[in-house]
Protein backbone atom coordinates (compact mmCIF):
# COMPACT_ATOMS: atom_id res chain seq x y z
CA UNK A 1 0.00 0.00 0.00
CA UNK A 2 1.50 3.46 -1.58
CA UNK A 3 1.79 5.95 1.82
CA UNK A 4 1.31 9.70 0.96
CA UNK A 5 1.25 12.60 3.44
CA UNK A 6 -1.01 15.52 2.77
CA UNK A 7 -0.14 18.90 4.68
CA UNK A 8 -3.24 21.17 5.00
CA UNK A 9 -5.65 17.86 4.89
CA UNK A 10 -8.14 19.43 6.53
CA UNK A 11 -8.67 22.29 4.56
CA UNK A 12 -11.00 22.47 1.24
CA UNK A 13 -8.41 21.15 -0.98
CA UNK A 14 -6.82 19.17 0.77
CA UNK A 15 -9.75 17.31 2.42
CA UNK A 16 -10.61 16.31 -1.05
CA UNK A 17 -7.32 14.74 -1.78
CA UNK A 18 -7.07 12.87 1.10
CA UNK A 19 -10.83 11.63 0.12
CA UNK A 20 -9.46 10.71 -3.42
CA UNK A 21 -6.22 8.99 -2.34
CA UNK A 22 -8.06 6.53 0.62
CA UNK A 23 -10.26 5.56 -2.54
CA UNK A 24 -7.14 4.49 -4.84
CA UNK A 25 -5.49 2.60 -2.16
CA UNK A 26 -3.22 4.99 -0.30
CA UNK A 27 -2.20 4.76 3.22
CA UNK A 28 -2.90 8.81 4.15
CA UNK A 29 -1.39 11.11 7.11
CA UNK A 30 -2.61 13.67 7.14
CA UNK A 31 -0.99 17.00 8.26
CA UNK A 32 -2.92 20.33 9.82
CA UNK A 33 -2.67 23.04 12.25
CA UNK A 34 -6.81 23.34 12.43
CA UNK A 35 -6.03 27.20 12.36
CA UNK A 36 -8.82 29.84 12.95
CA UNK A 37 -8.50 31.98 9.86
CA UNK A 38 -11.98 30.37 8.67
CA UNK A 39 -14.80 28.62 11.28
CA UNK A 40 -13.01 25.54 12.18
CA UNK A 41 -16.08 23.75 13.00
CA UNK A 42 -15.79 23.01 9.44
CA UNK A 43 -12.19 21.73 9.19
CA UNK A 44 -13.10 19.61 11.90
CA UNK A 45 -16.03 17.75 9.76
CA UNK A 46 -13.95 17.64 7.10
CA UNK A 47 -11.34 15.81 9.41
CA UNK A 48 -13.95 13.74 10.89
CA UNK A 49 -15.45 12.23 8.04
CA UNK A 50 -11.29 11.31 6.63
CA UNK A 51 -10.98 9.45 10.45
CA UNK A 52 -13.59 7.42 9.45
CA UNK A 53 -11.73 5.79 6.92
CA UNK A 54 -8.96 3.25 8.06
CA UNK A 55 -5.93 4.13 6.23
CA UNK A 56 -6.17 7.83 6.96
CA UNK A 57 -4.19 9.40 10.65
CA UNK A 58 -4.12 13.01 11.48
CA UNK A 59 -1.71 14.91 13.03
CA UNK A 60 -2.60 18.05 14.51
CA UNK A 61 0.67 20.89 14.61
CA UNK A 62 2.11 23.82 12.55
CA UNK A 63 4.25 22.99 10.04
CA UNK A 64 6.52 26.08 10.54
CA UNK A 65 7.28 24.29 13.96
CA UNK A 66 10.87 23.21 14.78
CA UNK A 67 11.12 19.68 14.27
CA UNK A 68 7.35 18.35 13.09
CA UNK A 69 8.28 17.71 9.57
CA UNK A 70 11.37 16.41 10.37
CA UNK A 71 10.72 13.75 12.46
CA UNK A 72 6.94 13.23 10.78
CA UNK A 73 8.91 12.36 7.38
CA UNK A 74 11.62 10.32 8.62
CA UNK A 75 9.01 8.19 11.04
CA UNK A 76 6.49 7.80 8.08
CA UNK A 77 8.66 7.99 4.73
CA UNK A 78 5.48 8.77 2.92
CA UNK A 79 6.44 7.65 -0.95
CA UNK A 80 4.53 10.58 -1.68
CA UNK A 81 4.10 14.37 -0.41
CA UNK A 82 1.85 16.62 -1.23
CA UNK A 83 1.88 20.36 0.28
CA UNK A 84 -1.19 22.22 0.48
CA UNK A 85 -0.94 23.38 3.87
CA UNK A 86 -0.45 27.46 3.75
CA UNK A 87 -2.10 30.86 4.94
CA UNK A 88 -4.34 30.97 2.13
CA UNK A 89 -6.28 34.50 0.69
CA UNK A 90 -4.74 37.45 -1.09
CA UNK A 91 -7.14 40.63 0.85
CA UNK A 92 -6.17 38.71 4.03
CA UNK A 93 -2.43 38.96 3.64
CA UNK A 94 -2.55 42.75 3.33
CA UNK A 95 -3.85 42.70 7.03
CA UNK A 96 -1.32 39.99 8.14
CA UNK A 97 1.44 39.19 6.46
CA UNK A 98 3.64 38.11 9.06
CA UNK A 99 1.27 34.95 8.83
CA UNK A 100 2.46 34.27 5.20
CA UNK A 101 5.92 34.58 6.19
CA UNK A 102 5.38 31.90 8.80
CA UNK A 103 3.06 29.26 7.21
CA UNK A 104 4.22 29.65 3.46
CA UNK A 105 8.29 31.05 3.21
CA UNK A 106 9.02 29.00 6.90
CA UNK A 107 6.83 26.09 6.68
CA UNK A 108 7.97 25.27 3.17
CA UNK A 109 11.39 25.48 4.13
CA UNK A 110 11.35 22.89 6.64
CA UNK A 111 9.20 20.68 4.40
CA UNK A 112 12.37 20.92 2.06
CA UNK A 113 14.64 20.30 4.84
CA UNK A 114 13.00 17.22 5.85
CA UNK A 115 12.47 16.03 2.26
CA UNK A 116 15.97 16.67 1.65
CA UNK A 117 17.02 14.26 5.13
CA UNK A 118 14.58 11.56 3.99
CA UNK A 119 13.97 11.93 0.34
CA UNK A 120 10.46 10.57 -0.97
CA UNK A 121 9.39 9.16 -4.60
CA UNK A 122 7.30 12.60 -5.66
CA UNK A 123 6.88 15.81 -4.00
CA UNK A 124 4.15 18.28 -5.26
CA UNK A 125 3.54 21.27 -3.90
CA UNK A 126 1.08 23.45 -4.08
CA UNK A 127 1.15 27.23 -6.10
CA UNK A 128 -1.66 29.55 -7.69
CA UNK A 129 -2.48 31.28 -10.38
CA UNK A 130 -1.89 34.61 -8.54
CA UNK A 131 1.91 34.00 -9.87
CA UNK A 132 1.35 35.38 -12.87
CA UNK A 133 -0.02 38.84 -10.94
CA UNK A 134 0.47 41.99 -13.79
CA UNK A 135 1.35 39.57 -17.22
CA UNK A 136 -1.70 40.34 -19.22
CA UNK A 137 -0.86 37.90 -21.72
CA UNK A 138 -3.39 35.31 -21.58
CA UNK A 139 -3.84 32.52 -21.80
CA UNK A 140 -1.71 31.91 -18.29
CA UNK A 141 1.05 29.57 -19.74
CA UNK A 142 4.08 28.08 -17.03
CA UNK A 143 6.38 29.72 -19.90
CA UNK A 144 4.91 32.82 -19.32
CA UNK A 145 6.67 35.38 -16.93
CA UNK A 146 5.43 35.99 -13.58
CA UNK A 147 7.90 38.77 -11.55
CA UNK A 148 5.14 41.12 -11.02
CA UNK A 149 2.93 39.69 -8.13
CA UNK A 150 -0.14 42.10 -6.86
CA UNK A 151 0.01 40.75 -3.44
CA UNK A 152 2.06 39.54 -0.77
CA UNK A 153 0.21 35.82 -1.14
CA UNK A 154 1.48 35.58 -4.45
CA UNK A 155 4.79 36.81 -3.68
CA UNK A 156 5.09 33.72 -0.83
CA UNK A 157 4.16 31.42 -3.44
CA UNK A 158 6.26 32.15 -6.34
CA UNK A 159 9.21 32.27 -3.54
CA UNK A 160 8.50 28.61 -2.80
CA UNK A 161 8.24 27.61 -6.65
CA UNK A 162 12.19 29.35 -6.91
CA UNK A 163 12.52 27.19 -3.33
CA UNK A 164 11.59 24.02 -4.85
CA UNK A 165 13.47 24.77 -7.79
CA UNK A 166 17.14 25.08 -5.81
CA UNK A 167 15.93 22.04 -3.57
CA UNK A 168 15.12 20.27 -6.86
CA UNK A 169 18.30 20.87 -8.21
CA UNK A 170 21.15 20.58 -5.31
CA UNK A 171 19.60 17.66 -3.96
CA UNK A 172 17.62 15.89 -7.02
CA UNK A 173 14.33 15.84 -5.00
CA UNK A 174 11.86 15.48 -7.96
CA UNK A 175 9.16 18.25 -7.38
CA UNK A 176 6.08 19.30 -9.15
CA UNK A 177 4.42 22.65 -8.47
CA UNK A 178 0.92 23.12 -9.59
CA UNK A 179 -0.65 26.57 -9.86
CA UNK A 180 -4.65 26.23 -9.12
CA UNK A 181 -6.90 28.67 -10.69
CA UNK A 182 -9.83 29.62 -8.49
CA UNK A 183 -11.14 26.30 -7.11
CA UNK A 184 -14.42 26.17 -5.87
CA UNK A 185 -16.76 23.28 -4.95
CA UNK A 186 -18.97 21.34 -2.14
CA UNK A 187 -17.08 22.13 1.27
CA UNK A 188 -15.74 25.35 -0.14
CA UNK A 189 -13.21 27.92 2.01
CA UNK A 190 -16.14 30.35 3.74
CA UNK A 191 -13.38 33.47 2.50
CA UNK A 192 -14.13 32.24 -1.58
CA UNK A 193 -16.27 34.85 -3.62
CA UNK A 194 -19.06 31.38 -4.05
CA UNK A 195 -19.49 30.57 -0.61
CA UNK A 196 -19.63 34.92 0.76
CA UNK A 197 -22.37 35.22 -2.16
CA UNK A 198 -24.54 31.81 -1.54
CA UNK A 199 -24.69 33.21 2.29
CA UNK A 200 -25.41 36.52 1.89
CA UNK A 201 -28.46 35.98 -1.06
CA UNK A 202 -29.99 32.94 1.09
CA UNK A 203 -29.59 35.58 4.04
CA UNK A 204 -31.32 38.54 2.47
CA UNK A 205 -28.05 40.36 2.09
CA UNK A 206 -26.19 42.75 -0.58
CA UNK A 207 -23.40 40.88 -1.93
CA UNK A 208 -20.04 42.92 -2.62
CA UNK A 209 -19.34 42.87 -6.48
CA UNK A 210 -15.53 43.92 -6.93
CA UNK A 211 -15.14 46.11 -9.85
CA UNK A 212 -18.49 46.60 -10.61
CA UNK A 213 -18.23 43.19 -12.11
CA UNK A 214 -15.60 43.88 -14.66
CA UNK A 215 -13.70 40.43 -13.52
CA UNK A 216 -13.17 37.12 -14.97
CA UNK A 217 -11.41 33.93 -13.54
CA UNK A 218 -10.72 30.78 -14.59
CA UNK A 219 -13.24 29.16 -12.18
CA UNK A 220 -11.86 25.02 -11.88
CA UNK A 221 -14.34 22.91 -10.37
CA UNK A 222 -12.49 21.22 -6.79
CA UNK A 223 -13.17 16.87 -8.97
CA UNK A 224 -11.60 18.51 -11.90
CA UNK A 225 -8.09 19.73 -9.65
CA UNK A 226 -7.99 16.54 -7.45
CA UNK A 227 -7.89 14.29 -10.65
CA UNK A 228 -5.48 16.43 -11.51
CA UNK A 229 -3.12 16.43 -8.75
CA UNK A 230 -4.01 12.59 -8.72
CA UNK A 231 -2.74 12.12 -12.32
CA UNK A 232 0.24 14.20 -11.89
CA UNK A 233 1.48 12.38 -9.00
CA UNK A 234 2.17 9.77 -10.99
CA UNK A 235 3.84 11.97 -13.67
CA UNK A 236 7.34 12.38 -11.84
CA UNK A 237 9.95 14.59 -13.25
CA UNK A 238 13.31 13.66 -14.10
CA UNK A 239 16.31 15.82 -14.76
CA UNK A 240 17.22 16.14 -18.15
CA UNK A 241 20.44 14.26 -18.66
CA UNK A 242 21.08 16.95 -21.79
CA UNK A 243 19.36 19.65 -20.96
CA UNK A 244 17.07 19.81 -23.45
CA UNK A 245 13.64 20.36 -22.51
CA UNK A 246 10.52 19.50 -25.35
CA UNK A 247 8.56 22.44 -26.76
CA UNK A 248 5.59 23.32 -24.16
CA UNK A 249 7.21 21.42 -21.46
CA UNK A 250 8.12 23.61 -17.95
CA UNK A 251 10.39 20.77 -17.07
CA UNK A 252 13.77 22.31 -15.86
CA UNK A 253 17.17 22.20 -17.99
CA UNK A 254 18.90 21.66 -14.59
CA UNK A 255 16.47 19.82 -11.83
CA UNK A 256 13.74 17.20 -11.66
CA UNK A 257 11.57 20.41 -11.41
CA UNK A 258 8.10 21.27 -13.39
CA UNK A 259 5.51 23.77 -12.61
CA UNK A 260 1.92 22.87 -14.15
CA UNK A 261 -1.39 24.56 -14.44
CA UNK A 262 -4.64 23.31 -13.49
CA UNK A 263 -7.58 25.19 -14.73
CA UNK A 264 -10.72 24.89 -16.20
CA UNK A 265 -8.88 26.72 -19.57
CA UNK A 266 -12.22 28.88 -19.67
CA UNK A 267 -12.45 32.33 -18.00
CA UNK A 268 -16.01 33.17 -16.75
CA UNK A 269 -17.11 36.79 -15.74
CA UNK A 270 -18.15 37.34 -12.53
CA UNK A 271 -21.92 38.51 -13.45
CA UNK A 272 -22.21 35.39 -15.06
CA UNK A 273 -20.88 33.53 -11.98
CA UNK A 274 -23.07 35.89 -9.69
CA UNK A 275 -25.98 34.59 -12.18
CA UNK A 276 -25.40 30.82 -11.89
CA UNK A 277 -25.36 31.33 -7.84
CA UNK A 278 -28.77 33.03 -8.61
CA UNK A 279 -30.21 30.14 -10.92
CA UNK A 280 -29.37 27.56 -8.37
CA UNK A 281 -30.60 29.07 -5.23
CA UNK A 282 -33.96 30.24 -7.32
CA UNK A 283 -33.28 33.99 -5.82
CA UNK A 284 -31.69 37.32 -7.23
CA UNK A 285 -28.67 38.76 -5.34
CA UNK A 286 -28.66 42.58 -4.08
CA UNK A 287 -25.79 43.83 -5.71
CA UNK A 288 -23.26 46.39 -4.02
CA UNK A 289 -20.96 47.21 -6.72
CA UNK A 290 -17.18 48.12 -5.63
CA UNK A 291 -14.05 49.58 -7.12
CA UNK A 292 -11.27 46.73 -7.03
CA UNK A 293 -9.29 46.04 -4.34
CA UNK A 294 -5.73 45.67 -3.54
CA UNK A 295 -4.12 42.66 -4.62
CA UNK A 296 -6.35 41.68 -7.08
CA UNK A 297 -6.12 41.16 -10.46
CA UNK A 298 -8.78 41.68 -13.34
CA UNK A 299 -8.75 38.57 -14.96
CA UNK A 300 -7.54 34.65 -14.72
CA UNK A 301 -7.28 32.11 -17.54
CA UNK A 302 -4.85 28.96 -17.55
CA UNK A 303 -3.42 27.38 -21.02
CA UNK A 304 -3.64 23.72 -19.38
CA UNK A 305 -2.04 22.31 -22.25
CA UNK A 306 1.03 20.95 -20.21
CA UNK A 307 -1.50 19.38 -18.01
CA UNK A 308 -2.95 17.73 -20.93
CA UNK A 309 0.13 16.06 -22.70
CA UNK A 310 1.04 14.80 -19.11
CA UNK A 311 -1.60 13.54 -17.78
CA UNK A 312 -4.50 13.20 -20.85
CA UNK A 313 -6.59 15.29 -18.26
CA UNK A 314 -7.83 18.45 -18.74
CA UNK A 315 -10.27 20.49 -16.52
CA UNK A 316 -14.05 20.65 -18.32
CA UNK A 317 -16.92 20.72 -15.51
CA UNK A 318 -19.02 23.90 -16.32
CA UNK A 319 -19.84 26.08 -14.28
CA UNK A 320 -23.06 26.06 -13.75
CA UNK A 321 -23.07 22.56 -12.86
CA UNK A 322 -20.31 23.23 -10.71
CA UNK A 323 -22.17 25.98 -8.66
CA UNK A 324 -25.60 23.79 -8.61
CA UNK A 325 -23.27 21.26 -6.39
CA UNK A 326 -22.10 23.55 -4.02
CA UNK A 327 -25.44 25.07 -3.40
CA UNK A 328 -26.90 21.80 -2.69
CA UNK A 329 -24.10 21.08 -0.59
CA UNK A 330 -24.49 24.29 1.39
CA UNK A 331 -28.14 24.26 1.71
CA UNK A 332 -27.95 20.55 3.22
CA UNK A 333 -25.11 21.53 5.58
CA UNK A 334 -26.87 24.04 6.79
CA UNK A 335 -30.04 23.35 6.83
CA UNK A 336 -31.85 25.77 4.46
Amino acid sequence: MPKALVTGSAGFIGFHLCQRLLADGYEVIGLDAMTDYYDVTLKQRRQAMLLQAPGFRAVTDRIERDGVLQELIAAERPDVIVHLAAQAGVRYSIDNPQSYVEANLIGTFKLLEAVRATPCAHLLMASTSSVYGANTEMPYAEGHKADTQMSFYAATKKANEAMGHSYAHLYDLPITMFRFFTVYGPWGRPDMALFKFTKAILNGEAIDVYNHGDMRRDFTYIDDLVQGIRLLIDAVPERPGDGVVADGDSLSPVAPFRVVNIGNSEPVQLLAFIEAIEAAIGQKARRNYMEMQPGDVPATWADASLLQTLTGHRPQTDVTAGVAAFVDWYRDYYGV
